[in-house]
């Protein structure tokens, strides 16, 4: 806790970006620190890493990552693996050691096929859609918090792509909540192209519809510039969903009540799968998520506005709590 306090308190708030339903608040470090790691699309494209299925016969909930490069690869919670038997995405964030193999907690997003369409996995210009995202972290914390797994609901992470895919009109035969980013790839990208990283940017604050959605937070600048276009489409393909409320003016001290609310949210903590400790945020405090504890600072952490479902006709709609 101590940790999150200190790191929240050494960012400041910058001018919020808009582009349609979405608000991005950057977060800035006048000083962070120098990136000493490569990103998990860095070691892919230098061939220094691999993701494949633990085995032939593969699990659901886990990967193999091997990393026979000299530096320690990060891996970002949400972000998505395209291949082997079916395409899954990361429960947690990670440091995976150099010269090591790491069993990784992943979680299915594409549930109607288990056959292999390549031999290994390559990464998704994406993240987990952030409603889906922000359910599984409360899942993977009341995991860890009860028996020291990682595990997510895979249940109800199939319907909620089911629901997301039925309200953007997007349909594949394998359940895969790839063809939903597919199809909206333009509208995407629209929000990449117009919430471009600021100076000295580690992170952001994100709301949809005038209210608090989540935040994002980076060690180095340069980690942040690299990996904000896959949380931005994350953002993004809730933002374009009917479901969500209309357009209201996000209150301009709301970002920082939601900072405060993490800086003072109870953790847990638990070895980390692969470098130092993760703290996983007690659910019952109203925020979802966790942070990644190595090298001495926080490396990666992310927090969600907990939902409150309520019913809407026949439909399901989440309201998220107003910051």
């Amino acid at each position: 806790m101590h940790h999150i306090k200190m790191t929240i308190e050494n960012v400041e708030l910058g001018a919020p970006v808009q582009h349609e339903g979405l608000i991005m608040c950057p977060l800035a470090r006048e000083k962070p620190v120098e990136r000493d790691y490569l990103t998990l699309d860095e070691s892919l494209a230098a061939g220094v890493a691999s993701v494949t299925e633990v085995s032939q016969g593969g699990s659901v909930p886990e990967l193999l990552f091997r990393n026979r490069g000299d530096q320690a690869v990060f891996l970002l919670d949400g972000e998505e693996l395209v291949g082997a038997k079916q395409n899954r995405i990361l429960n947690i964030s990670i440091l995976a050691p150099a010269q090591k193999d790491t069993v990784i907690p992943v979680s299915c997003v594409e549930a109607g096929r288990w056959s292999h369409k390549r031999p290994d996995f390559t990464s998704a210009p994406r993240a987990q859609f952030s409603e889906s995202r922000a359910r599984r972290s409360a899942d993977v914390s009341a995991d860890m918090m009860t028996s020291g797994g990682r595990h997510s609901n895979q249940g109800q992470v199939w319907q909620d792509i089911s629901a997301k895919m039925a309200s953007l009109g997007s349909h594949s035969p394998t359940q895969a909540v790839e063809e939903a980013f597919v199809d909206h790839e333009a509208a995407l990208d629209d929000f990449v192209k117009r919430m471009q990283a600021v100076a000295g940017q580690v992170g952001a604050v994100f709301a949809i519809g005038g209210r608090i959605v989540g935040a994002e937070l980076f060690d180095c600048h340069d980690t942040c510039r690299v990996l904000l276009p896959k949380i931005i489409r994350s953002y993004a393909l809730d933002a374009i969903d009917p479901r969500y409320a209309a357009n209201q003016p996000l209150d301009a001290e709301a970002p920082r009540r939601f900072l405060r609310k993490i800086a003072a949210a109870e953790t847990r903590e638990a070895a980390a799968v692969g470098e130092g400790t993760d703290l996983r945020f007690d659910n019952a405090s109203g925020i979802a998520g966790g942070a990644l504890l190595a090298r001495e600072r926080i490396v990666h952490l992310v927090a969600f506005a907990m939902r409150r479902p309520t019913m809407h006709s026949s439909d399901r709609v989440y309201r998220r709590r107003r910051f």
